[in-house]
């Protein structure tokens, strides 16, 4: 049996961060797992592409996925790897502090107060905090 893990892939990790799409995912995931639906409303992307780029940061090790029902749950977990990690917890905390990031954050706080508003939430499950395991 062999249990070596495989090693951490730098350039992979660094490329999934290249990309506005996915760090705008990353923002919205926070410390939250979020269903596909929202991020489709939200970024006013087609659902295709947004699983492009979550498929991306899944590959690179830096979302997981959970199935429920017709619905795909999204969270960031952190690399293994301690510098990656250091990394990625700079990257979403300067995400945070950017007006944009804060703008799509905003929309997405109203999305989960007023999902009767938007004709793709409907019946979508709400965020769920990951330390808390309560929905937002």
């Amino acid at each position: 049996m062999n249990t070596r893990q495989k090693p951490f892939d730098m350039e992979r990790f660094f490329a999934a961060l290249a990309d506005r799409t996915r760090l705008r995912l990353l923002n919205l995931m926070g410390d939250q797992e979020i269903c596909v639906c929202y991020f489709v409303e939200i970024l006013d992307q087609p659902q295709p592409k947004i699983s492009r780029h979550l498929a991306y940061l899944r590959n690179a090790g830096i979302v997981s996925a959970r199935r429920e029902g017709k619905w795909m749950h999204y969270r960031i977990v952190m690399p293994s790897h301690a510098f990656a990690a250091r990394v990625l917890t700079d990257v979403l905390a300067w995400l945070r502090e950017e007006r944009s990031m804060q703008a799509d954050s905003a929309r997405l706080t109203s999305a989960c107060c007023r999902p009767e508003k938007f004709a793709t939430l409907q019946g979508a499950p709400l965020p769920i905090s990951i330390f808390e395991g309560k929905q937002i």
